[in-house]
């Protein structure tokens, strides 16, 4: 299936050298910041079209719906684009774990800083 995107849409986004725009998902009822994956123009188009996120794999070389064969879906609400258009923001649904380690958030080690407070 191949989609589209808005000429406007895809004049005003920033790829990286393989063509692809960093897509950051975060929960719509908790505001918790979910996980990182990458688009091309086609991925933003499929999420546009079906509320399902659909990111480009890197190492596989292949599009996937959040979801397809884990059950882990993500349900679009929303979708922004940063005031650089080198940035998606998904707004989401999320059922079940965001991470492939099979934790809901992929930020849910390894802290860096936090306040002493």
């Amino acid at each position: 299936m191949t989609m589209n995107l808005d000429p406007a849409v895809a004049a005003r986004l920033k790829r990286n050298e393989a063509g692809l725009v960093a897509a950051i998902a975060q929960e719509r009822g908790t505001g918790a910041v979910l996980m990182m994956a990458w688009m091309d123009d086609e991925a933003l188009a499929r999420t546009l079209a079906t509320r399902k996120a659909t990111y480009y794999s890197r190492s596989r070389q292949q599009y996937w719906v959040k979801g397809e064969t884990s059950g882990h879906t993500q349900y679009v609400h929303e979708v922004r684009l940063d005031c650089d258009g080198d940035a998606i923001l998904l707004i989401v649904d999320q059922q079940g774990a965001a991470c492939h380690t099979g934790t809901h958030t992929c930020w849910d080690g390894d802290l860096l800083l936090a306040d002493a407070s």
